[in-house]
């Protein structure tokens, strides 16, 4: 394994079973997740990718093939915590991950169950709940709190363990817009500034925008890699798929199909005004 991937995913494959028939839900993947990236997984619902998101972390252990953590085979039941300490996994639902009274005590929750020092306890929590904006509601009952505030809490509870890795399913499918971009902007900071690899499952075409990477599942399968630009300029593809498109590359992919000589390789609405400027200026 290359020392600069956090994750190692050799030849894949998970099966379960329901009511006596067997389903395959991640068939023969590959894949390779780079220390400090910036990777978000794209597809629909059955898609496999929140399947694939509980084997990053060991919750759910392969049928055949390989999960390596930083080295660590994640089928190995001895070296489970090695990897829950490196790959913290965050569900879609923050109430189910809420378990205390205060915010504080919930985020120290983790690193109690590790066995440190009151202090370093003391001093993980304080660091986890600044990093992600919600230090001032350390005293708050999380219930209280809005469905983002909530969301950026069990991040927090999850990062006072100090992974190397996070992996969220669907962070942000049960908040509203402004809960979402709370979300992403959180997520983006935790890897500038402290280097740590986030894989974000999602559906929303949005989130993707910024990410170093984006796979693309379907049906249990990788079926694309590649930067935002090269995945979203695929618009047919991602259609056949169920999946949508940001809203710029929909905009300049439909002026395309109505004769204006235009590609789609941008995505940020900056980009986009500039380009449909200097196609209407070339008409004239």
């Amino acid at each position: 394994m290359k020392m600069d991937n956090i994750i190692e995913i050799k030849n894949l494959v998970y099966e379960y079973t329901e009511e006596d028939e067997t389903f395959v839900a991640v068939k023969n993947v590959n894949l390779d997740i780079k220390k400090g990236s910036f990777t978000v997984i794209l597809g629909h619902n059955g898609s496999g990718k929140s399947t694939l998101a509980k084997l990053m972390n060991g919750l759910n252990k392969p049928s055949s093939g390989k999960v390596l953590v930083d080295g660590i085979d994640t089928a190995d039941e001895e070296k489970e915590l090695e990897v829950k300490r490196r790959v913290g996994l965050v569900f879609q639902n923050p109430d189910n991950q809420l378990i205390a009274s205060v915010v504080e005590e919930d985020v120290a929750f983790g690193p109690e169950n590790l066995g440190l020092e009151p202090k370093i306890i003391r001093q993980r929590v304080d660091d986890a709940l600044k990093a992600v904006g919600m230090y001032e509601f350390r005293k708050s009952t999380p219930h209280r709190l809005s469905g983002g505030q909530k969301q950026r809490i069990a991040i927090a509870g999850i990062i006072a363990m100090e992974p190397e890795c996070l992996v969220l399913d669907e962070p942000t499918a049960m908040l509203d817009p402004k809960g979402r971009a709370e979300i992403i902007e959180t997520l983006k900071r935790l890897n500038s500034e402290k280097g740590i690899t986030v894989v974000l499952i999602t559906h929303f075409m949005e989130e993707a925008e910024s990410a170093d990477r984006v796979i693309v599942m379907n049906d249990g399968e990788i079926i694309d890699d590649g930067t935002p630009k090269e995945i979203f300029k695929k618009v047919e593809k991602l259609k056949q798929v169920g999946l949508d498109v940001p809203q710029t590359t929909e905009l300049l992919y439909e002026l395309q199909k109505n004769g204006f000589d235009i590609s789609t390789d941008v995505i940020s609405i900056e980009d986009t005004a500039l380009k449909i400027s200097a196609v209407l200026n070339s008409e004239e």
